[in-house]
């Protein structure tokens, strides 16, 4: 799978995690020069809460476009060390 926003490629990996239609790749899969940390934070009553990154590609900003779960709730322990999308950023086989 590759994740791909502003026309760069910004994660693949042949390992994502898919939970509620979004896919979760592992955070080394994940070209880190495209993310810059935000102080967004959200709650999910089963997941925990997210943290997010805000990405930055060819000048443009993308804000808390990749969410991540630093310390996830039992029952979403699969998804630690992952990384997921949205607003705009394309999943794609």
């Amino acid at each position: 799978m590759k994740a791909i926003w502003n026309g760069e490629t910004i994660a693949e990996s042949d390992d994502t995690i898919v939970i509620e239609g979004n896919h979760y790749f592992p955070i080394d899969s994940v070209k880190k020069e495209y993310f810059k940390d935000s102080d967004t934070q959200t709650v999910c009553h089963w997941k925990g809460t997210a943290c997010y990154y805000t990405l930055k590609v060819d000048g443009k900003e993308n804000k808390d476009a990749a969410w991540y779960y630093a310390d996830p709730k039992e029952m979403a322990k699969g998804i630690k060390g992952r990384v997921a999308f949205w607003r705009g950023v394309e999943v794609v086989k």
